[in-house]
C-alpha cells in the first residue's frame, strides 16, 4: 500500500503516570514492546513502509527507541512539535512530510488490528476524510431487570449500540485547508467537514480495538495482545 502514515506520538499520558514520567505515552510497553512498535509493525504488515512520527514530549526517547525504522523494516521520519499543538495542529505541522494525495493518521495510544484499506476506498469525490468507527464498550458491567424489578441478566462490559471514533483516519491533502495551526481536529475540522458532507465513517465490528489510557488498560491489553497480532 503506497501511502504514508502519520502517528501522533507526542502525548504526555498524564493518566498513565508514573509510567510516563520518563517516557512519552506511545513508548509504554505492553506485551514486551512499546505501543509505538506494535503500531509500526501493524502498519508495515499492511504495506505502509513510510511512517512519520509527530513527537514532542520527551522526543529524544522516541528517537532512541525507534531510530530510523530500519530494524522494523520501515522508514521513519520525525515531525517535531516545540510546544503541544493538539491533534489538528500536529497534522498540519507534519504537512511537509505528507506530500502524497492520500495518507493515514492514527493516535499514538491505540492497539488495533483493523484494516486500513476500507478507509482509503471510501475517499473520493467530495469526501476528503474517513474515520474508523468501532462499537463503544461499556466501562461497567450491565444489569438487566424485568418489569417487576427482578434481575434477569448480568453482562460484563458489553458492546453498546453507539459508535466511537477509533482514532484512525484517512485523508486527502485537501484536509490541510481545514486544519488549525493549534487545536484538536475533533473540535475544529471535523464538525465543519460533517456540515459540508465531506467526511465518512467506516464501521468496524469484528476487530480488536483498545485505547491505552490508564494502567488498567495496559493490564487488559497485556492479556490479549499476542492473540490480536497472531
Amino acid at each position: 500500500m503506497m501511502v504514508k502514515a502519520l502517528i501522533l506520538a507526542g502525548g504526555f499520558g498524564k493518566r498513565l503516570q508514573p509510567l510516563t514520567l520518563d517516557r512519552p505515552k506511545p513508548l509504554i510497553e505492553v506485551g514486551g514492546k512499546p505501543i509505538l512498535q506494535w503500531q509500526v509493525e501493524w502498519l508495515s504488515r499492511q504495506g505502509i513502509k513510510d511512517i512519520v512520527l509527530a513527537v514532542g514530549y520527551l522526543r529524544t526517547k522516541v528517537f532512541e527507541v525507534m531510530g530510523d525504522g530500519s530494524k522494523f523494516g520501515v522508514r521513519l521520519f520525525y515531525s517535531v512539535e516545540e510546544e503541544p499543538l493538539g491533534t489538528g495542529g500536529a497534522i498540519k505541522n507534519a504537512m511537509k512530510f505528507l506530500e502524497d494525495e492520500v495518507f493515514i493518521v492514527l493516535n499514538g495510544d491505540i492497539i488495533t488490528n483493523l484494516s486500513i484499506k476500507p478507509l482509503i476506498e471510501q475517499l473520493g469525490g467530495n469526501v476528503i476524510s474517513t474515520i474508523a468507527l468501532v462499537p463503544m464498550r461499556s466501562p461497567y458491567g450491565i444489569v438487566h431487570v424485568d418489569h417487576e424489578g427482578f434481575i434477569t441478566e448480568f453482562r460484563e462490559k458489553p458492546l453498546l449500540d453507539y459508535l466511537i471514533n477509533a482514532g484512525v483516519y484517512a485523508f486527502t491533502r485537501d484536509i490541510f485547508k481545514y486544519l488549525p495551526d493549534k487545536g484538536d481536529i475533533e473540535v475544529t475540522a471535523f464538525p465543519r467537514l460533517a456540515s459540508e458532507r465531506r467526511i465518512r465513517g467506516v464501521i468496524y465490528r469484528d476487530v480488536y480495538w483498545k485505547s491505552v489510557d490508564t494502567v488498567k488498560d495496559v493490564e487488559e491489553v497485556e492479556k490479549v495482545i499476542a492473540e490480536v497480532y497472531a
